[in-house]
């Protein structure tokens, strides 16, 4: 008798996963849809930094010579105009982001989550078999104490690599390497190091998943960007069956059993297994929950179980909208399309500023002195400061005009001078008329001129700048004065 039964079951067992493999047939799990995307993320971090062309950086923030690289242009700090446009693009995209896929940055980019995923499933499941499975994560580690130490060993040499990944945004890999050969004298970049490895090593193996509940600002914040047609992790109570009340509270039935005596149209078996492979250890039949990362993990291992049964999902990535009218969700609407136009027009103003990078640097300051007059009054001349900046890679040669006004002329410097390739120089000019350029005696006049910099061994015409400023010129009265009329 034992035995009959015992074949039932296998056979039962059999015909199920039968069933399942047929209907399942071409599915791919979300988690190795995740994995591609992390791997590809993790290898595009990684290779950035040393993608350049004519020296300058897909992005690059860097502190040590004041510069800021972006989309392979490099950008002195004096140059940050366009600094607004880029906060916007990132506000406006994480905005668009959530409002279009709920936390979806937290699932699938977050570092945080890719991390949690290599140490977890990786080095502790399939690595080390610390853990059974990968569809379990609400078991804590117990004992096994060798094999813990060998997984953090592990991840403190790849918690290493990331901060040092992280590092090369602020300081080029081409830096880094001639630092990294002298760390007393770069104690600033070797803390830093030090830091975010022990920050990485404390979080992903201590912290875990408490740091996207409690600690990430994100998590507080994404909420109010939802509307009903945001994408997210839902659970469908229409087929599945009313688990908690409306207010997720209170646990309505505790068995399948249960269930069907209320709802006997339900589908959920109960086997939880949509709660034992979340890792925030949440359960999805709750509704949407702060905790939730659109990882999408319980949406797998519910499409395997109801799978075997031939029947969908009941755990989908959709709106509630969606769910609510049995349709698909709207991925247009006002929401969407306005913040689309907006970061489109951010996109346009970033790449507008940028094509307006100047390949010198010129400011204009002028003296304390408002003018002099010499050869009794003859000449009237204004002293201004002029700093000047080579942002090249090479040293160049300059000169300076006046563009705007023919009886204004520079009497110092003569001669063009030279700059060093990323070098500042300060040069005093003199700029002087034999003109009477404006004959009122109630005030001294206010010329606007421009003056024009450039580099005159330069072959392209890029290097040269432009720059308003003023030359004073005295009361008529006082030149007067001054040739004894």
């Amino acid at each position: 008798m034992a035995e009959a039964v015992a074949t039932n079951s296998g056979t039962k067992i059999k015909a199920s996963k039968q069933r399942m493999r047929e209907y399942l047939k071409g599915w791919i799990p979300y988690r190795y849809k995740r994995y591609i995307f992390f791997v590809f993320a993790t290898i595009v971090s990684l290779a950035l930094p040393f993608i350049t062309i004519n020296g300058n950086h897909f992005f690059l923030l860097n502190f040590d010579h004041k510069q800021i690289h972006l989309f392979f242009t490099k950008f002195d700090m004096q140059e940050l105009y366009m600094m607004p446009f880029l906060l916007i693009f990132g506000f406006l995209g994480v905005f668009f982001i959530t409002t279009l896929g709920g936390r979806v940055w937290c699932g699938w980019a977050c570092p945080q989550t890719i991390f949690r995923v290599v140490y977890r499933d990786l080095i502790q499941t399939k690595l080390l078999h610390i853990r059974k499975r990968i569809s379990n994560k609400q078991t804590e580690v117990k004992g096994q104490h060798f094999k813990r130490f060998i997984g953090g060993l592990i991840w403190s040499v790849l918690a290493i690599i990331a901060a040092v990944d992280f590092i090369w945004y602020f300081v080029p890999p081409e830096d880094f390497f001639q630092y990294i050969k002298h760390p007393s004298e770069h104690g600033v970049m070797m803390g830093t190091i030090a830091i975010v490895t022990l920050f990485l090593i404390y979080d992903v193996i201590k912290l875990k998943e408490d740091f996207c509940i409690y600690v990430c600002p994100y998590a507080r914040v994404q909420s109010v960007m939802y509307d009903e047609e945001t994408i997210q992790t839902i659970y469908n109570t229409e087929r599945g069956g009313h688990i908690y009340s409306d207010d997720q509270e209170k646990k309505l039935v505790k068995s399948e059993k249960e269930l069907l005596s209320v709802e006997p149209d339900a589908e959920c078996t109960m086997c939880d297994s949509c709660v034992r492979v979340c890792p925030t250890h949440i359960d999805i039949k709750r509704g949407t929950q702060l905790e939730c990362i659109n990882c999408l993990e319980c949406a797998d291992a519910c499409t395997q179980v109801m799978g075997a049964l031939g029947k969908p999902s009941l755990i989908t990535w959709t709106s509630y909208s969606a769910v609510k009218e049995h349709r698909k969700p709207k991925y247009l609407r006002f929401r969407t399309i306005a913040y689309g136009v907006a970061l489109t027009a951010a996109l346009a103003g970033l790449f507008i500023a940028s094509t307006k990078k100047e390949h010198m640097l010129l400011n204009i300051n002028k003296t304390t002195k408002l003018y002099s007059i010499k050869n009794d009054g003859k000449l009237i001349e204004n002293a201004y400061t002029f700093l000047v900046q080579n942002t090249e890679r090479e040293d160049h040669k300059y000169k300076f005009e006046v563009v705007s006004h023919p009886d204004i002329k520079i009497i110092r410097p003569k001669k063009p001078f030279d700059v060093k390739a990323g070098s500042k120089i300060r040069k005093v000019v003199i700029l002087g008329t034999t003109k009477d350029l404006v004959k009122d005696s109630t005030k001294d006049s206010i010329i606007p001129i421009t003056i024009k910099a450039y580099a005159i061994d330069d072959k392209t015409g890029k290097i040269k700048v432009t720059r308003p400023t003023t030359f004073i010129f005295p009361r008529y009265d006082i030149l007067q004065k001054k040739r004894g009329k």
